[in-house]
């Protein structure tokens, strides 16, 4: 079971982006990277192709490591760790506190 899940309420807790708070909007599992809603935007310049004559200077999201993104803790609101534990035969993750964590979408 993975730690991190699209939808989960991040935190990032190193770098240029410390302290931010998103929902993740992409989990890439190959490259070991989430993509954070609001977090490290970054400027990229698109030729008008025939998909979008327009092209122009958008603005977007950039992966970030998953190293560097903690989920938040939904009883204290701060970074936790997560742990797996079997309740009622399924698998749910547990933050520090022992509250659920739950994707929202």
């Amino acid at each position: 079971m993975e730690r991190l899940r699209v939808g989960d309420l991040v935190v990032v807790i190193s770098g240029k982006h410390k302290g931010q708070q998103g929902r993740l909007t992409r989990v890439i599992r190959d490259r070991d990277m989430v993509v954070v809603e609001g977090v490290n935007v970054v400027t990229r310049h698109e030729k008008p192709t025939p998909r979008s004559p327009q092209g122009g200077v958008v603005k977007r999201e950039a992966p970030l490591f998953a190293c560097k993104v903690m989920p938040v803790d939904p009883d204290t609101g701060k970074p936790t760790r997560v742990r797996v534990e079997a309740v009622e035969g399924k698998r749910v993750r547990k933050a520090k506190s022992g509250a659920v964590l739950a994707a929202e979408k």
